[in-house]
Formats: structure tokens, sequence, C-alpha cells
């Protein structure tokens, strides 16, 4: 019996697959329509007279059958009728038998006329062809509907199949509801439609309900069996606003998004186009738009260095500038592979681009000069830099070396070799700084600053220096969401450092395209700070990415605070006040200002002592440059406690 069973299930398959396979040549289409005419003419006659002799006189049913074949097969070759997929028809293919039909039999009643008004002959009575054209229209109507519902039975797997809801009960959801039933390799089952619109609410569309998105929705999901939302891209604004995220991922349901009408693939939205939504997609701000022609009035055709070009963002930016059609671009980072990965994409994407991918350290000033020398940027977006608050803290002649001094090279030679712009990306850290990172960054903005405050004073040089400050960037290398995507897939747990902590986040995207934004205002020496939103409580970032994963297993472990790290970040000092621009989401902070050749002395004299390696000497001397220095969790702390009792 188990074999019998296992040789059913095998030819099953076997049948399956080869009908999933095979078409049906066009000519094979033809002859079932041809048939088809022929029997529409029999039951119009059968009909016509009043279901007996059917077939009397045979002479005269023959000479209509020949003339409703002739005719029809050259409008059916005119309209192409039979040239379609039977298991993919549509209503296009409807109107074109429609089109096809109507004209043919046209044709046929004005000769039928014609015929029998001069010459006394009738293809056949008005009636017969009347009603020969409903019945034709009819049965290859239908021939067409019962291929297509044989394959979509034949398809259909209740084992691997998921029932959905679509979220969006207008033209995208529409869209999004065809493509689940014209692709049959989807495997989702299309069980409603959620809308906001009152006017949707308990209409029935293509077959299903739509359901009201309120507190009946839960019920209606459990009723149906729904196992997964699919959102339609025109709702993923409103859902980042609403609590549907909440109660749809505590009833484990998992969420997808299908991209823009514009992305799908010949107008059919294929299964691997539908994505889990992911955290980043829920981050609740409203989408920042820049001056896009005023960033691509300052970048046309400048030649543009980007340091960190290998990094979260400076591989942003690049993608960014690259769209500006920049004259050329010169990409530096230390990091080898991250950078052929950036060089094999501008093959891939922006071929014509005329780009330079260099791997070199902003630290080696001879390097550095030779860059300069060769290409003369015009514009630099500085994004190099070490990152990471724990490893700085245990590598501090290292921050020093590559973040102050690599800036100071920087900033120097596009002094010396007059450079329109200097745009340096900094980090909330910087303000009244906790950590070693933080306070390098810092000092890079009051040495840059102090340099363009020195060169607008004296008029030395045109080269405008911008600081840009944000908070975290969703998704950026080693930050805390792919950690914890990480830990989530191994099964976790996930860490949080501290049950309170919180952070302000950004997408890499919108972080660089203000960053471009504020590199095109300014008259040098500002520190444009962005409109970040709401902080973010780590925890519950935690939670809703395990709940987003559909795991129930993963727990959340506290590990405590680690070195140098605070509760919340600020993205200014508390005694710092903000300017506003042209732009709601960038303002200008208005900070201490620095006497240049004292910083550069200082500055000099920090350099010359990370090379000591004397942690608590190079530490020491930041906090005697940036007094608001106050280290936490760190072994620096007894700094600030021998600076107090002194």
């Amino acid at each position: 019996m188990a074999a019998i069973k296992i040789t059913k299930q095998m030819n099953k398959n076997i049948f399956r697959r080869y009908l999933s396979v095979k078409v049906l040549p066009i000519w094979s289409i033809l002859i079932i329509d041809v048939l088809i005419v022929i029997v529409s003419c029999l039951i119009a006659y059968f009909v016509r007279n009043d279901f007996t002799s059917t077939f009397s006189p045979t002479y005269e049913v023959g000479r209509t059958v020949c003339w409703l074949v002739g005719v029809n097969l050259v409008f059916f070759r005119i309209f192409r009728t039979y040239s379609n997929v039977l298991r993919f028809s549509s209503f296009i293919d409807i109107m074109r038998i429609f089109m096809s039909l109507s004209v043919a039999y046209s044709v046929l009643l004005m000769v039928n006329i014609i015929t029998g008004s001069f010459f006394h002959y009738e293809i056949a009575n008005i009636s017969i062809l009347f009603i020969t054209f409903i019945v034709n229209f009819a049965l290859m109507t239908c021939s067409r509907i019962v291929v297509k519902l044989f394959f979509e039975i034949l398809n259909f797997d209740h084992r691997h199949t998921t029932n959905v809801f679509i979220y969006g009960a207008k033209s995208a959801g529409v869209n999004i509801a065809k493509s689940i039933r014209v692709n049959l390799r989807n495997h989702y089952r299309l069980r409603g439609f959620i809308a906001d619109e009152p006017e949707l609410i308990d209409k029935v569309l293509m077959g299903v309900r739509v359901y009201p998105n309120d507190e009946t929705l839960i019920d209606a999901i459990e009723k149906k069996g729904v196992q997964a939302i699919i959102i339609s891209p025109v709702k993923m604004e409103e859902l980042k606003n609403s609590d549907l995220v909440d109660r749809l991922l505590a009833d484990n349901i998992k969420l997808l998004t299908a991209p823009p009408l514009s992305e799908w693939g010949s107008h059919s939205l294929n299964r691997n186009q539908l994505k889990e939504v992911q955290i980043e997609d829920l981050l609740q701000r409203e989408p920042i738009q820049v001056d896009i022609p005023k960033i691509a009035s300052h970048l046309e055709g400048k030649c543009v260095l980007i340091t960190g070009a290998a990094g979260s963002i400076g591989s942003e930016i690049m993608r960014q500038v690259a769209s500006f059609n920049p004259y050329k671009m010169v990409l530096v980072d230390q990091a080898e592979t991250p950078l052929h990965d950036i060089r094999l994409e501008l093959q891939d994407k922006w071929r014509d681009i005329d780009a330079v991918t260099i791997v070199a350290d902003i630290s080696n000033q001879t390097r550095m000069e030779a860059l300069f020398r060769e290409f003369k940027p015009q514009y630099v977006f500085h994004a190099a830099a070490y990152k990471h608050v724990p490893m700085m803290e245990d590598n501090v002649s290292e921050s020093i070396q590559v973040n102050v001094a690599g800036t100071r090279i920087l900033a120097d030679l596009a002094v010396k070799y007059n450079a329109q712009k200097f745009v340096m990306v900094s980090t909330d850290k910087a303000v009244n700084p906790t950590n070693v990172m933080g306070c390098s960054k810092r000092i890079c903005e009051i040495y840059v600053q102090a340099l363009a405050k020195k060169i607008q004073s004296e008029k030395s040089s045109q080269v405008q220096f911008i600081t840009t400050r944000f908070g975290n960037v969703l998704g950026s290398n080693g930050s805390v969401i792919p950690r914890f995507r990480d830990q989530i897939q191994r099964g976790g747990p996930v860490t949080v450092t501290h049950p309170e902590i919180i952070r302000y986040f950004m997408t890499i995207p919108e972080a660089c395209r203000l960053v471009l934004e504020a590199g095109s205002m300014g008259n040098g020496g500002e520190i444009y700070i962005f409109d970040m939103g709401k902080p973010v409580k780590i925890v519950d970032l935690a939670k809703r990415m395990i709940s987003l994963s559909g795991r129930i297993d993963v727990k959340i472990e506290f590990t405590g605070l680690r070195h140098g790290e605070k509760l919340y970040e600020e993205l200014l000092n508390v005694k710092e006040l903000t300017k506003p621009t042209h732009h709601e989401k960038i303002m200008i902070a208005t900070v201490r200002e620095y006497d240049y050749e004292d910083v550069k002395e200082r500055v000099q004299n920090l350099v010359k002592l990370s090379y000591t390696y004397d942690q608590m000497s190079i530490v020491g001397a930041m906090k005697d440059i940036v007094p608001e220095f106050i280290s936490k969790n760190s072994c620096f702390e007894v700094l600030d406690s021998q600076a107090n009792v002194g």
C-alpha cells in the first residue's frame, strides 16, 4: 500500500511538473477556437429551431459554418486571439476575443444584408448570427477561465501555502493581489484586504472582504487563518505611525513589504520581491527631503574626494554623489576588501563615472599630499574615522593618530590645494564626550572650525569647512541592529547594555542626504546638527526586532554599560545654542570658538604624545583641550577625580 501511495504521489508530481512547464502551441489553440465556432453555430441552430431538427437542412448549416469559420479565422489572425498562454489569460485577452468576434460577426451581418438584398442569398438568418456570436464569445471566454482555474488548482499546494491579508485596498494593493493570483509560484492565498478608508470597509474586492484597521482585525485574522500581512508600498508611512505593527507582532503575524510598481519585473510581482519588514522600515520619522538641484549644481562636473569610502557612511555618500554626475571621484580607504567591493559596484552601476579607488591611510601625510597634488579635489567628504567607543577606549593612541591627525592633515591639504568645500562627518558623541572616541571627534571639530575662522579672517583661501554632526545610523557596520539580527538568528540571547539606554537613529541614506545638503550650505566654519527625531529605547528596539523575526524563544540579557558609554547621547552641548537654516531638519550649532594658533600647538603636542602610547598622559591632554570630557565607566575616571581634588 505504501508503495502504491508513493507511486501515485510521484505520478501526480510528474503530471503537475509536466503541465506547469508545457505550453499549448498556438496552432492547437487556434483549432480549439475553430471548433468552438462550429459548436456555437450548431447550438444557435438548435436554439433557433426550438431544440428540434437542429441540422435540417444540412446544406444550410454547412454553408453557415463555412462562412463563420472563414471570416473568424481572418480576424483571429488580425487580433491574435490564439497567441496568449491560456493559463495566464487576463482581461486584456478577453477584450481581444470580444473585439475579434464583434468585428467578424459585424462583417458577416453586412455581407448577409448585401447578398440578401442583391442576390437573394443569405449566409444565415440574422438571429442565427446573433445567437452564434453570444455563444461563441461565452465559450471562448469560458475556455480561458477553465484552463486558468485548472492550472491554479493543479499548482495550489495547501501544505506550502500562506494565507495573507493585503494592507491597502486601492490600486497598489489590488496590483499585489493580482500578482499573487497570476504568479503561480508565489504560494500565497489571498484571504482579504485591510483598509483605513471607511468607504471601502466591508466591500468585496477580488472575491474577498475588505476588513477595517481596528480592534476587530485580529479576530478576522484568526478566523481566516492568516499567517502574514503584505504591506502595500503606499501604506508603509501609515504603518510607521500606527499601532498596527505591535498588534500584529504580538500575534506572531509575519509582515511582508512589496516594492513600488516601478520596480516590478515585467509589471508582475514575484515571490523574491516580497521582503520581510525590517526594523529600518519602521523608523518613525517623516521622510527627509533635500534640495536635489542645489546639491547637483555644487557637485556636477567636480572632482570629489571621499575618505572612508568603503564604510557605511562613505560608501552611501559615494552612491549619492555618483548620481550627480561628478567629473571624477577619488575614493580612499585603508580597508582593502570592502574597497574592492566598492570598485565592483562602480563597475556594475556607474561604469561611465571616472572613479579611482585608493588603499591608503589618512594619517600618512606623504600619501595624502600626493593624492591632493595629483587630483586637486574640489570637494572633500571626510568620513574616515575609528568610531567604536569600547575599541577606542582601549586604543587611545590610534584614535588620536587617525581621527585627529588624519583630519588635521586633510584639512591643511584642502587649504594648500585650494579645495572649495571640506565636509567633515562628526558624531553626537562629540557633545559633552564621555569617551575617547567622542572626544577625538570633538577635537577634530575644534581644529576644523578654528582653521576655518583663520582663513576667513586672513582671506587666505577659498575653502569652506563644514562639520556635520548626527547620531547613530541604522544598519551601519558594527552597529546595534546588525548585531541584534545576528544574535536573533543564532537563537539569542540579545544583549543590551542597560534597560534605560536610549539612542537617536537615522537611516544611512537620509543621513548622507543631509550631509550633502549641509555641504551645499554656509560660508564655512559651521557645525550643522540634524533633527534626529525622537530617541529610541534600545530594549524596545530589541523587542521589536525579536517580534519581527517571528522568534518567541529569544531572550534579552542586560550586560551593563561598556567603557565610555552613557545612557543617552546629546546632539548639542547644554551651553550651545542653535540657529535655523532654510532646511527644517538642519540647524547650526553656535559653539565656543578657539584661537587657531593655540589649537594648532595643542593638537601637535597631542599627536606627538600619542606616539608614546602612554594612555593616561594622552587622555589627560585630551581633557585639557576639551574640559567637558568627563569619562564614564572607564579607567580614565581617575583623571577627573584628580582634577576635582586639584
